[in-house]
This record gives C-alpha cells, sequence and structure tokens, in this order.
C-alpha cells in the first residue's frame, strides 16, 4: 500500500471537529498518545486511545480508512486533521501500528445493565478530584482512589462496580454533556435527564455517554487473553 493509499476519509467537517477534539483531549492526557483507527460497518470509524487511567477511549466517526485498522500518533493526526483537503482525506502520519499495546474489546455482544444520572458521575468525579489533591502525588491519584469502586449497577444476572478510574477517563475525555470546558464538573452543567448506560461482557465494563464510550477490563486476567 502506497503512502496515498494509506490514510482516513471523513464525511465532513463535524465529524473532523469531533475526531479533532477527541485526539486533542487524549494528548492532554498524553503527550505520546497513539490513536487507533478501525473501520466499523459502513462508512463509520472508530478511534481508540488510551486514557492513561488503564481506561480505553473510544469515539466513532462518520469515515473510511485505509487500511482497516490503524494507528497513528496524536500530534501527527492531530495536524493532519487541520488541513483537510477537498476529498475529506486526513493525512495520518508515519504509522504507529506496532506502538498499540493491548486487545481491543468487541464491537458488539454487550448486555445493557443499567443507566446511570450524568450528574452522578460529574459529582463523583468533583469528589475524587479533590480526594486526589489531598492525597495523590507528581504521578497522579493514588491507586487505592483509582481501584475504588464508586457505583453498583445490575441487570441481567450480572452485578458490576464501577471504578473511579472509569469516571475519570469519562471527565477528561469530555464525554459528558456539561459545558465546552472538560474541566467543569459542576453536576448542574447537564440536564437532570442526561444519562450514561452502562454494559458488560465478562471480561469488559463499557459505559456509553452522549459523545463517546470507556472500557475497562475486568474478571480473572487469565480470561483476558
Amino acid at each position: 500500500m502506497t503512502e496515498s493509499e494509506r490514510g482516513l476519509w471523513l464525511g465532513n467537517a463535524m465529524h473532523r471537529e469531533d475526531l479533532a477534539t477527541f485526539v486533542d483531549r487524549a494528548q492532554r492526557l498524553d503527550d505520546a498518545a497513539v490513536i487507533r483507527l478501525r473501520t466499523r460497518g459502513q462508512d463509520l470509524v472508530v478511534a481508540w486511545a488510551a486514557t492513561g487511567f488503564d481506561v480505553l477511549a473510544s469515539r466513532v466517526v462518520a469515515g473510511t480508512v485505509r487500511p482497516a485498522d490503524m494507528c497513528a500518533g496524536a500530534d501527527e493526526l492531530s495536524r493532519g486533521l487541520a488541513p483537510m483537503d477537498d476529498a475529506g482525506r486526513v493525512d495520518t502520519g508515519f504509522p504507529m501500528d506496532s506502538a498499540w499495546r493491548g486487545a481491543l474489546p468487541p464491537d458488539a455482544g454487550f448486555t445493557h445493565l443499567d443507566d446511570v444520572p450524568a450528574r452522578v458521575m460529574l459529582d463523583l468525579a468533583g469528589r475524587g478530584v479533590e480526594l486526589a489533591k489531598e492525597h495523590g502525588s507528581q504521578h497522579g491519584p493514588p491507586v487505592s482512589l483509582l481501584d475504588q469502586e464508586v457505583v453498583r449497577v445490575s441487570g441481567a444476572g450480572l452485578d458490576v462496580g464501577i471504578p473511579m478510574r472509569c469516571v475519570f477517563a469519562l471527565t477528561a475525555m469530555g464525554f459528558l454533556a456539561q459545558s465546552r470546558r472538560e474541566d467543569d464538573l459542576d453536576p448542574t452543567s447537564v440536564t437532570a435527564d442526561e444519562i450514561v448506560r452502562v454494559r458488560a461482557l465478562p471480561t469488559w465494563l463499557r459505559i456509553d455517554a452522549r459523545f463517546g464510550s470507556v472500557y475497562r477490563r475486568r474478571g480473572d486476567p487469565l480470561l483476558l487473553r
């Protein structure tokens, strides 16, 4: 495959802006972030990023990518998104496929457990930030805080705890429908009926919010391979 055949093609400027925002937030969490782009169905692309909380984040945009599964540096992708040409092609830069670590969750098969008000997530995130300031270090929040289960949901015979690291990932990526500032953790910045949807597999926890989803491995690590 030649360089001209490799790349990302987006449907319109709105999806370009959505992806640019996703890439920018991933880069704020890790200035060496790698973005994985995968085809899903027809004319959809899923962008993946590691958040630094041991949680994956994803955002779906309309478009096509060649090859169908590829990785790009967030810095190069960000630059490529700025001058998208008339054909909608985005230059993804030097291939970074070898830099991605770990498997991705499946596209389908998740069981819907429950819906949680977005205001609850923002309130928990705000409390978590205060605790992180009090007990954290230059390396970030303590692991004990990140691993603390802050919400439990159940349904379809499953009972699953949501750790604080998932809450932090949701807010850090700006996935909740709060104000344009992702550091705005005021619960009243979202409407009372705004929810996040919690789904699960035996090996993955998935939380869907308005602007993206986060995924966390769960269960016996030996079953995740």
